[in-house]
């Protein structure tokens, strides 16, 4: 019988499923992820479990609590995208710090500049009313750069930039105001101003009021509304929205099921460097689910999203190896990603045995390797910070 890497969890785990399948507080835990990022662009996409072909045994041992292609216990560090407001880049010209024709203030944040990008900011804010001026004085206090961190002044400088239509802004105070940031949490103001921004086209405000959508606290649960705002988003080129999407189109929640359109916005989201959506577009072209099967490029986003430190993926990786399936059979590799990935909480039974049956020499190769793989992603993680 030809076996698969992607095996179904059916472990008996709650909810071992994305949270907006599962009816259970996991869609308020994915919130909560949401409103813990910082204003600075980093979208939360919610989680959601690789659809495979073949179920392993019933006596899986990986750890309850969700099937996210994210790793749990070592979750890599979120990739942000520029923190700033999108002002006018610089011009070359030369210019002052009242020269309408460009942004110094941005141009000094750019360059890491923070106490001089302050100190324009400021004064075309107060002296011009410089409405992108204002969105960059929230930024700036709001993260600390270039002065000492002040969410009250950085809700201030967004209020002021949003009740005179930036954007931007108003995603940002949606966030404060979501997270308790500057002020008291008051998710239904937040939520207001996602959908103001969303209005005007800020594709992180469609997908982040999708998933209040979804979520079903601030709004009636409304799967169609959060579809429609998930392909906002993602027709603006949004990864997170992109992988969310693709999830309904797989599962027929909120669209007619369609695993062609779900492996092409799955496609799109890998390309974007979304890792759950490496994993799945991974599984996707290894089983020739909704695209034509290619196991080399399905084996080359394994290594991609394993080497990034999604447990899903060096799960798959390590099934991959141990087996000789799409790959040149590498036992002790395939062993050590097995236990980079039980540290990841992705734990197998099937290949706890397939490892028991190496020799003492090629196991213990392989638990050095794991050994060293996980000191180096620990120490990686600690340099970036929480």
């Amino acid at each position: 019988m030809t076996r698969s890497i992607m095996p179904a969890r059916h472990d008996g785990s709650p909810c071992r499923r994305a949270p907006w399948r599962c009816k259970t507080p996991a869609v308020a835990s994915l919130v909560k992820r949401l409103v813990a990022i910082s204003v600075c662009w980093a979208a939360v996409a919610g989680p959601a479990a690789a659809q495979i072909s073949l179920t392993p045994p019933a006596a899986a041992t990986s750890k309850p609590g969700g099937t996210s292609t994210r790793q749990h216990a070592a979750k890599p560090a979120p990739k942000p995208a520029p923190a700033a407001p999108k002002p006018a880049p610089a011009s070359p010209a030369a210019a002052t710090p009242d020269d309408p024709r460009v942004d110094l203030a941005y141009g000094a944040y750019q360059r890491g500049h923070f106490v001089e990008a302050l100190r324009i900011a400021t004064q075309r804010a107060n002296d011009k009313g410089d409405i992108k001026a204002m969105t960059l004085l929230g930024e700036l206090y709001g993260n600390g750069l270039g002065t000492v961190r002040d969410d009250a002044k950085a809700a201030l400088w967004y209020k002021a930039a949003a009740d005179r239509g930036d954007r931007e802004a108003m995603f940002a105070l949606a966030m404060f105001r979501i997270r308790g940031r500057g002020g008291p949490a008051d998710k239904n103001e937040g939520a207001k101003l996602l959908a103001a921004s969303a209005k005007l086209g800020n594709p992180a405000a469609a997908y982040n009021l999708g998933l209040l959508y979804l979520e079903g606290q601030t709004f009636p649960q409304d799967l169609a509304r959060a579809t429609e705002l998930f392909r906002q988003a993602a027709d603006a080129g949004s990864p997170e929205a992109q992988y969310a999407l693709a999830t309904f189109y797989k599962e027929g929640r909120g669209v007619e099921k369609n695993l062609t359109e779900a492996a092409r916005l799955l496609k799109a989201a890998a390309l974007a460097d979304n890792v759950d959506a490496e994993v799945e577009y991974a599984i996707a072209l290894f089983n020739g689910s909704g695209t034509p099967r290619d196991v080399p490029a399905a084996v080359q986003l394994l290594w991609r999203a394993s080497r990034q430190g999604n447990a899903v993926a060096q799960n798959r990786l390590a099934r991959v190896l141990l087996f000789g399936m799409g790959a040149p059979q590498d036992k002790v590799e395939g062993a050590k990603w097995h236990i980079v990935a039980k540290a990841g909480g992705d734990g197998d039974v099937q290949l706890d045995k397939e490892v028991e049956k190496l020799t003492p020499e090629e196991q213990a190769k392989a638990e050095a390797q794991a050994r060293h793989w996980l000191h180096k992603d620990t120490t990686a993680a600690k340099a970036n910070g929480p």
